[in-house]
């Protein structure tokens, strides 16, 4: 892990004028900084970092526990005291899927207009510019709502410890903006994706020697073989519904008739009815091995994110402003994977997705960002910012 020690810790409010100019420094210094979603120790150093560039920017910034343990949320905002009109929401994650050291397979370098380094892309440099262009409102004069930008520490592990405090903000909000990753074919920005989640099966049979009394054995490997095949049937492309085990365990030895094993599955799904189908489907699975039974859980991790009419509304603004820095924002099509924007808009709020970065390689050891977009989307965040309401 890069150390923080190098980074001062003051708290200064004087806020640079070069806004611009801050934004490649800030990005290079938070991908310096690894903070895979498993290293604690990592992620409270990135928070820390976090906090501390938004107060140099004259924001407000702290860190706050999302539990007795563990990483804390970081939320930045620019409300006066006694504020608290429904504002613009911008979500962010400072966690990555990249372990410790990955910065030696995918060091940060230069090669042309791309920016190389884990997380560059996936997606602090589109937390990068968010945060510049409210620190630049917020020294031109203020923004049209309250900004509250509010970056977690476990998306990439489904956010299971920030949903709530992403519910409760997104309740509190009138709007909200994400900083993912624009998509990688002309910068598209997000309106809807599927939801998201886990079917875990365990099958419990009866042991026994594989060659003395095979016969009184009860295979609980061939009972999760009968599963796997009724799982992946459920998929249905025509609908947007995929079904896909991914993992199976079971057995312990080779001469032991197996009497436990489990399989756990991600499904991706397009719409709240399509979330209730298979839910039944998945409760409706039996044992197809006599005398084995079924543990059978199906978790929805992430709902939907519809595309609605007033998604489509707060889009057409956002393209709006886009145009008046000489930004195309076009929409992508619904995108299988998800994001923190599945809660926000689960519960109404419009939200827009996709807006940060532009580049390519989320999750990879290419993982890059296109240096000539910063500018023309720091520009967009700060237009957007300035004027939603």
């Amino acid at each position: 892990m890069t150390s923080s020690a190098s980074i001062t810790q003051n708290s200064s409010t004087a806020a640079p004028q070069d806004f611009s100019g801050q934004l490649l420094p800030m990005i290079e210094r938070w991908v310096r900084f690894e903070s895979p979603s498993h290293s604690e120790e990592a992620l409270h150093g990135m928070a820390r970092m976090i906090a501390h560039d938004a107060r140099q920017l004259g924001l407000h910034a702290q860190a706050q526990p999302l539990s007795t343990e563990g990483s804390p949320l970081v939320h930045i905002h620019n409300r006066r005291d006694g504020d608290a009109r429904p504002g613009l929401l911008v979500l962010g994650h400072y966690d990555t899927v990249h372990p410790i050291g990955t910065l030696e397979k995918n060091p940060l370098r230069i090669e042309g207009d791309k920016l190389y380094g884990p997380g560059a892309y996936d997606m602090k440099a589109g937390i990068c510019l968010a945060l510049s262009a409210l620190a630049q409102a917020q020294a031109q004069g203020g923004t049209a709502l309250p900004v509250d930008l509010v970056i977690l520490p476990d998306e990439e592990t489904g956010s299971h410890r920030s949903r709530r405090r992403i519910e409760d903000f997104a309740r509190r909000s009138r709007y909200a903006l994400v900083c993912e990753p624009a998509r990688t074919e002309g910068g598209r920005c997000v309106t809807a994706r599927k939801g998201t989640g886990f079917i875990t099966v365990k099958a419990h049979g009866r042991p026994s020697h594989a060659g003395m009394q095979h016969q009184k054995g009860r295979n609980a490997i061939e009972e999760i073989a009968h599963q796997i095949l009724a799982l992946q049937a459920m998929t249905d492309y025509a609908r947007g519904i995929t079904v896909s085990v991914g993992v199976v365990q079971g057995g312990t030895t080779v001469n032991v008739v197996p009497e436990h094993s489990q399989l756990t599955a991600d499904f991706r799904l397009p719409d709240p009815q399509a979330a209730e189908e298979l839910r039944a489907k998945v409760n409706a699975l039996r044992a197809r091995v006599p005398d084995v039974t079924l543990e059978v859980d199906f978790q929805l991790n992430r709902p939907p994110m519809p595309r609605t009419d007033a998604t489509v509304e707060l889009l057409r603004r956002c393209q709006a402003y886009a145009a008046g820095v000489g930004l195309v924002l076009d929409e992508a099509p619904m995108t299988g994977g998800a994001s923190d924007a599945n809660f926000t808009a689960a519960l109404g709020l419009p939200t827009l997705d996709g807006l940060g970065a532009d580049g390519d390689g989320a999750h990879t050891l290419y993982e890059h960002i296109l240096l000539s977009t910063l500018e023309p989307r720091r520009r967009f965040w700060l237009a957007t910012l300035q004027g939603l309401e």
